[in-house]
């Protein structure tokens, strides 16, 4: 009775302190008062947590205190109990914990587990301002998904260990469950191997660190031998050293392991297979189905030496990682090797399977297989849904929603990461004023408006086998750690909320709780996303343009891609602009050898003062700005008169701009003719608009 008259009082008295509180994610139930205490610094922590624990936890509290400068020496705090039970909250989640600061004498936290109690203490601290004081409250909370998770490329572009374990500590902060390790791909091999010391000493380095250099231009991909000839782990080169790479040793991800097993985050190691294999291939050509370097980038698997390889690998790695799960990608294979192969041919025949997709799942399932008599279970991304689905396999979905809701209807469990919300290698803000990236542009608030669950399974038997949610960092573009923290932080906290708290609708307030959130990040040092400095959605997008071609018809010479129609044939006269994302609904895409030629129909002959088309330049995603600009008029719809033409040297860079395109004149005409041309790299033309006698105009 007590502790309820004590929350009754601070919810009739102390609710307005609330919009002072700062936490990430936004707990379950929290009433806070205006009272604000700081902490003695000769504290006490008492808990019943194990020895081991119990020290952990101290250590850790009384830094973080520190460090946010709450142990004044004057503080009224003296003690933080800390008690774990079965019994809290009735046994109401696992994760279960509550806090109580209401008497300025103690703050008292009672948790379900020793996991629970750690996101309690996380809790706690963000519970201080920037003068180190706490407001009191009372706080009952829990998370909505038991994954809550964060991938970094190591492959792309490899990361020393002191900066994975850093991000760890943010990790911790907000409450995420793991940590995913893309440790193997074509751009590198990132595990010491015992067995197959050939993948560092020949996968682990490249020539070049620029993905572009090496990759995209593709003259000079090539692997390059071990620099120091005896591989001294992990003194991974600068972006600008030849050869670039680097690798873990076995010692070295152990410690990253047992470093986030204290603060309640697994470490999940993926090793791709059967594609994205490249450098594997390069060191042991003999398990590709060419036999040579340079050949493909998928394992043979009618080799059984493929197998023999990749069980002996899983073996080393499932001694390093004591994960649950096992990562074996399994994406973007092209299966086009094993189509001609005769040792491929020869095991579909013998399985009795009719597709190189069945093929696939045939080697994914044995890979399960093989997990699973170790006690490991086999993740995979949403590719492996294609031929047939591996009995036990959690799917963890990229290419929108479609494979995580197709998954969770076969009973399956999933891991949502659609890469149009969850990829944090796109743009989130205003292209031109950005670090580079990889394509597309997510903003902070595109992430956090994600739902994990369907629609369509919500309140279903259905709906308990989405797990959560993973964000994705892939760092083709990304070569510094300062550039990777930039792109982690902020939208990784709208993945931790939308993890944790069982509800986000409202983001202005997580926006006013994530600018507090980066400003402390940087403050820590972690070149965060300052969010409170965020430019935002492109100014044409706001509102609608007004001009004499909205409602006119179009005729389309050449035609628009379906995936990339927008609103089809109203589109570019529907007075709606795009954003800087060029899949956001508003922008059209071309993709024919006639690139761009449109018509409009103004319904009568009237006077055309100026003509504007914007194209989008995005490199990265094969969109390039035209290299031939034209604009023709017309009376008749048939006698075109050419007004304004212009050309250009197509170029990689900028890698994102939007060109405008603007005639201006006086001319009379019924028709608007505008064309435009691919340059040299061919690919997408992308445009949202035509405006014609724009009426903002002078």
């Amino acid at each position: 009775m007590k502790h309820f008259f004590i929350t009754v009082l601070l919810a009739i008295f102390f609710v307005p302190a609330f919009s002072q509180v700062s936490i990430i994610p936004q707990p379950a139930d929290i009433t806070t008062g205006c009272c604000q205490y700081g902490i003695d610094k000769n504290v006490r922590i008492k808990s019943n947590l194990s020895k081991s624990d119990a020290s952990f936890t101290e250590k850790y509290l009384k830094e973080e205190l520190r460090r946010i400068g709450a142990m004044t020496g004057k503080g009224e705090i003296r003690r933080i109990n800390i008690r774990v039970s079965e019994s809290v909250g009735n046994g109401a989640h696992p994760d279960y914990y509550e806090i109580e600061n209401t008497d300025g004498k103690s703050i008292d936290i009672a948790a379900v587990s020793p996991r629970a109690a750690f996101y309690a203490v996380q809790t706690m601290l963000q519970l201080f301002n920037d003068n180190g004081q706490a407001c009191s409250a009372s706080i009952k909370d829990y998370p909505r998904f038991p994954y809550r998770g964060l991938m970094i490329d190591c492959s792309r572009h490899v990361w020393d260990k002191e900066f994975l374990l850093k991000q760890i500590d943010a990790m911790a902060r907000y409450k995420f469950t793991h940590l995913h390790l893309h440790l193997t791909d074509a751009g590198g091999w990132r595990v010491e191997s015992i067995k197959y010391p050939q993948l560092t000493q020949k996968g682990a380095y490249r020539t070049a660190s620029d993905w572009n250099t090496w990759w995209v231009d593709g003259t000079n991909r090539k692997y390059a031998e071990m620099p120091d000839g005896n591989g001294i782990a992990a003194k991974h080169n600068s972006p600008n050293s030849v050869p670039y790479g680097g690798y873990y040793t076995q010692d070295e991800l152990r410690e990253i392991v047992s470093y986030a097993a204290e603060r309640h985050i697994t470490v999940i190691p993926e090793i791709e297979m059967p594609g994205h294999s490249e450098e594997v291939i390069y060191a042991l050509p003999h398990l590709s189905c060419e036999g040579k370097p340079y050949s493909s980038g998928e394992f043979c698997v009618g080799n059984e030496q493929t197998f023999e390889f990749l069980e002996t690998i899983l073996m080393e790695v499932m001694d390093i990682f004591p994960s649950e799960y096992i990562h074996i990608g399994g994406d973007e294979t092209s299966r086009k090797s094993w189509e001609t192969c005769e040792k491929c041919q020869q095991r579909m025949k013998e399985e009795g399977l009719s597709t190189t997709a069945e093929l696939q799942s045939y080697l994914t399932e044995r890979i399960e297989r093989f997990l699973n008599s170790h006690g490991r279970k086999l993740m995979g991304w949403d590719e492996i849904l294609e031929g047939y689905l591996a009995p036990n396999a959690t799917v963890m979905s990229w290419r929108g929603t479609d494979g995580g809701l197709k998954a969770s209807k076969m009973n399956h469990h999933v891991v949502m990461s659609p890469g149009g919300y969850c990829y944090l290698d796109a743009y989130q803000d205003a292209p031109a004023t950005q670090p580079r990236a990889f394509g597309g542009y997510t903003p902070v608030e595109r992430t956090y408006g994600f739902e994990p669950v369907p629609d369509e399974i919500r309140g279903t038997e259905y709906e308990k086998y989405i797990d959560g949610i993973q964000g994705n960092m892939w760092t083709e573009m990304i070569e510094t750690p300062e550039h990777a923290e930039y792109m982690l932080w902020a939208r990784a906290l709208a993945i931790a909320e939308i993890g944790w708290s069982q509800k986000h609708d409202n983001y202005e307030d997580f926006r006013r709780r994530a600018i507090h959130a980066t400003d402390n990040l940087y403050s820590r040092g972690y070149n965060a996303f300052r969010l409170s400095q965020e430019i935002g959605a492109r100014k044409e997008s706001k509102e609608k343009t007004m001009h004499e071609a909205v409602g006119m018809p179009v005729k389309y010479i050449a035609p628009y891609a379906d995936v990339y129609k927008a609103a089809g044939e109203g589109s570019l006269t529907d007075g709606l602009s795009g954003d800087w994302a060029y899949g956001d609904g508003h922008w059209q895409g071309f993709i024919t050898r006639k690139g761009f030629d449109i018509i409009v129909d103004m319904q009568e002959e009237k006077e055309i003062r100026d003509i504007t088309v914007n194209f989008m330049q995005f490199a990265g995603p094969e969109i390039f700005a035209p290299a031939n600009v034209e604009y023709y008029l017309s009376s008749d719809g048939e006698n075109f008169e050419p007004v304004y033409q212009k050309t250009y040297e197509v170029s990689r860079n900028p890698d994102y701009f939007i060109r405008c395109e603007q005639w201006k004149g006086n001319k009379k005409a019924r028709y608007v003719r505008a064309c435009a041309k691919t340059g040299k790299y061919g690919g997408w033309i992308f445009t949202d608009e035509i405006i014609i006698n724009n009426k903002r105009l002078p």
